[in-house]
């Protein structure tokens, strides 16, 4: 890079920031460009690394151009369109989008320089493959399909092949289920073993990122919120477990093993908070450069995600903070610095969209989450949808989060085939409302002709969502305030059953800001242990249920308008389940079912089945009775075989 150029650069970063960070950056913007000597060319060789078996991370590295990660003529991350075509001998065929790596191995050298180009590829079937590069540039070559480019002649058009055998993983591993796919039903499914998928998991911390042990990670807001060290799951870190730069990432890698271990499967993070409530995340070199991406930074997130697949975890990815969608434009005829093209799909959001589905897209189990509490219009959400349909070669799971009074405005102009829209991403006002909504959105997008994927993913208020378990901290029930708010028996009658027992394919747990360890400020997830057991639970007993041929039920108990006094999910004739949460009994409806039914009594906070069983026959109407009041009972009505 010349000196003049160099000294442009730093000028514009300069003026763009307008924040005084308190904390230095792990990986410091310097005059490194001027005091070392620029690198050499690739020879346009190619490598293949990983494991060559069904379902696991297979990566193709390609010597390429030198550059580095602040070059703008060209610029590394818009200037190169890099992609590769992975074709199984069957016709099956990917084309994956590359990246620039920079060293190959920037996790650990915080390398921001090299000739290194990258395509990860998880195959889906056994046997030969090839693979075909194309590497041009141009202009925004990247970015925009028409783009007038010169084909890189020591590299486009480089082809091998490759065999890929069975997989050797079991147990949670997903290497060993497949990638989840959508498949036109209100459950994901596991392409290897055709099972489907409910998630329970972590919603909190949403600065699960800001982390002090990735590069060039930086607290905006260090009083408010501070970088993270895990440090209270430093101890679930086992020998063996990934790390970086010899020994960094033990606290998170040990927080991913804790929730894992818990029986838990899901995680969710922002991966662009700046302007935020936390404003420490964003993969950019700097807070304000959109177009320069830091290659070790984005390498040591790819580090912990790789590892949450491999203990079996949904990765959510949350793709901008409700304050940077620039939801203020509208109204105020502003333009918010931290959002990306003003909300619009211009070159910053497209190549934002482009770096994590290249760098990240590989994971088996995830969904592309819009943004937290997304107000964008209509057109502004389309437009993003659609190229990420086009540009993930795996389609994953797209789903949208908005504020509860904008579900209405901001859902139904995006149902069945409007868009390219696969699921929500639920928010409340309070935990009493998650069943209903559950059963309003499972409904109305089934009648739409094309079923979504609803999970609730913050149930409650923004003050009182999941709240710790009674006993940590001194925890009461009451908030930080004094305020008598609820319990986590509460949260798994209205949270995780209100939502299984609505048709959702699951729940992730926010933390309230009023108790301990909250959205922010979290690093111990073991202040809600109870709480991940009885996911635990729900998910072993719904993962084993016929969850396709399932439908929300109230009206067959007496409860049309779904309010909390009871549930029940069926596939009448065959199979009923009732939630009963303080026990009693209730009449379930079955006149149209015909033959003895088997009654079994669970308690949702064990999974334990109640000594007796009863037989009762269809025809009629039947009373349901849980074998006590002393808590919550799921009633299990089977066709006798």
């Amino acid at each position: 890079m010349s000196n003049l150029r160099w000294l442009l650069l730093s000028f514009s970063i300069f003026t763009l920031s307008h924040i005084s960070y308190a904390e230095s950056p792990t990986k410091p913007l310097s005059d490194e460009p001027l005091q070392t000597p620029r690198g050499s060319d690739g020879d346009g060789s190619v490598s293949l690394h990983g494991e060559m078996q069904l379902w696991h991370k297979i990566t193709l590295d390609l010597a390429g151009p030198y550059a580095h990660e602040l070059d703008n003529t060209p610029n590394p991350f818009t200037d190169y369109r890099f992609n590769v075509r992975f074709r199984h001998e069957d016709g099956t065929t990917y084309t994956v989008p590359g990246y620039f790596a920079a060293d190959g191995n920037a996790s650990n050298t915080s390398a921001d320089s090299g000739n290194v180009w990258r395509a990860h590829f998880a195959p889906d079937r056994i046997g030969k493959w090839s693979y075909s590069v194309s590497f041009e540039s141009g202009a925004h070559a990247a970015l925009n399909k028409n783009a007038a480019t010169i084909a890189l002649a020591t590299a486009n058009g480089k082809s091998g092949s490759f065999e890929v055998a069975a997989s050797d993983k079991s147990g949670r591993d997903l290497r060993s289920r497949g990638r989840l796919n959508y498949v036109g039903k209100r459950y994901l499914q596991f392409a290897g073993t055709g099972e489907y998928f409910i998630k329970a998991g972590a919603d909190a911390p949403e600065t699960l990122l800001g982390y002090a042990d990735f590069d060039n990670t930086i607290a905006g807001n260090p009083k408010k919120v501070p970088l993270k060290t895990w440090a209270p799951h430093l101890q679930d870190w086992k020998n063996g477990d990934p790390v970086w730069q010899t020994d960094k990432g033990k606290g998170l890698i040990g927080a991913v093993n804790y929730l894992s271990g818990k029986g838990c499967n899901a995680f969710s993070f922002l991966t662009y908070n700046a302007g935020g409530d936390g404003d420490n995340v964003w993969p950019f070199v700097d807070r304000n450069d959109k177009l320069h991406y830091d290659c070790s930074k984005l390498d040591q997130w790819g580090v912990v995600f790789d590892h949450g697949t491999h203990r079996g975890m949904y990765l959510h990815f949350k793709m901008q903070e409700s304050e940077n969608d620039d939801h203020n434009a509208g109204k105020n005829k502003t333009n918010v610095p931290e959002s990306l093209d003003g909300g619009d799909l211009g070159w910053q959001r497209k190549l934002y969209c482009r770096e994590l589905i290249s760098r990240f897209g590989h994971a088996l189990a995830l969904n592309w989450n819009l943004g937290e509490e997304n107000t964008q219009t209509t057109q502004q959400i389309q437009a993003m949808v659609d190229y990420i349909a086009e540009s993930d070669p795996y389609q994953h799971l797209i789903v949208l989060h908005t504020f509860p009074n904008e579900q209405d405005k901001q859902y139904l102009p995006l149902i069945g085939n409007k868009s390219k829209l696969t699921g929500l991403s639920l928010q409340n006002g309070g935990i009493h409302d998650t069943h209903w909504q559950t059963v309003k959105w499972v409904n109305t997008s089934a009648d739409a002709g094309k079923p979504w994927v609803v999970a609730f993913d913050e149930s409650g208020t923004a003050a009182h969502g999941q709240c710790p378990d009674l006993g940590y901290e001194g925890y009461d029930g009451k908030d930080n305030s004094g305020k008598m708010t609820y319990t986590q028996h509460d949260v798994r009658h209205q949270t995780l059953y209100g939502t299984l027992m609505g048709g959702g394919a699951g729940v992730e747990y926010y933390f309230g800001y009023q108790y301990a360890q909250n959205d922010l400020k979290c690093e111990d997830w073991r202040s809600r242990e109870q709480s991940w057991d009885y996911c635990r639970v729900a998910i072993e007993l719904f993962e084993k249920l016929p969850l396709s041929e399932m439908l929300p039920a109230d009206e067959l108990i007496g409860n049309p308008k779904h309010d909390n006094s009871r549930f029940c999910f069926a596939k009448p004739g065959e199979l009923y389940l009732v939630y009963l949460p303080s026990g009693g009994s209730t009449q379930l409806d079955m006149s149209s079912a015909q033959g003895a039914f088997t009654v079994t009594s669970i308690n949702p906070a064990n999974g334990n089945a109640a000594d007796a069983t009863t037989v009762i026959q269809g025809g009629a109407s039947v009373e349901i009775v849980a074998p006590n009041t002393k808590h919550d009972w799921l009633i299990r009505i089977e066709k006798s075989t």
